[in-house]
């Protein structure tokens, strides 16, 4: 399997849900205006590490949404925010490396199939019998659930080092690509954030629902 057909495999996996789910407008503006109060805390910075780790290799909502929270509330600090978000994640991804080789057969009944399905993790195991360096690469920078590639590497045995190499490529990218964004539109960003909110956060959602049910229903 060439570069392309990689690619297109793994796009191929992003799909479309087919419903969303609905919360009133109120209750996620506060979670929202909750979130960005961290911005200004000491503590936010560590929920940011922590939940960094923990989405790369089990828990389900991305880390996104409160780098963009604390970012927004505190742009000179972006690239700061962004190189935690960064090094959280690639930890989370050696963790999930870890679980996948060492404890596998103990967690296995927990990952299969309440984070993603077996047809998932044979799907992700065709991608790596192609180009698991190009694998990994685009799942960490797209909103594809990263930690199925995690996990699975560590099953599958492909090699640390390629894992390790990628994430800090594709999950540095991804989050400094935020940060800079924000950091040099930050008033301007935060404005827009305000004013199409609703928007923003169910497109947000979208992404993320779309990329856990297409690893997890994927046949």
């Amino acid at each position: 399997m060439g570069p392309d057909a990689t690619c297109d495999k793994i796009r191929d996996m992003a799909g479309d849900p087919a419903t969303l789910p609905v919360a009133r407008r109120h209750v996620v503006r506060r979670l929202y205006d909750w979130t960005v109060g961290w911005a200004e805390r000491p503590g936010g910075t560590w929920a940011l590490f922590l939940i960094a780790v923990a989405e790369s290799s089990m828990f389900p909502v991305p880390p996104d949404v409160l780098l963009i929270a604390l970012c927004v509330g505190l742009p000179r600090a972006s690239f700061r925010f962004a190189l935690v978000c960064s090094l959280g994640s690639v930890l989370g991804g050696v963790l999930g490396w870890t679980i996948g080789r060492a404890a596998w057969q103990l967690v296995r009944g927990f990952f299969i199939p309440w984070i993603f399905s077996q047809a998932a993790f044979d799907n992700v195991q065709q991608l790596y019998q192609g180009n698991a360096f190009l694998a990994i690469l685009t799942a960490a920078f797209t909103p594809i659930p990263y930690k199925v590639f995690t996990v699975t590497a560590g099953v599958l045995d492909v090699s640390l080092a390629t894992l390790v190499a990628a994430s800090v490529l594709g999950r540095s990218a991804r989050f400094f690509l935020v940060g800079a964004v924000i950091y040099l539109f930050g008033a301007r960003v935060r404005a827009l954030i305000d004013r199409y909110f609703d928007l923003f956060t169910w497109g947000l959602l979208a992404l993320g629902v779309a990329g856990f049910l297409a690893v997890r229903y994927l046949r």
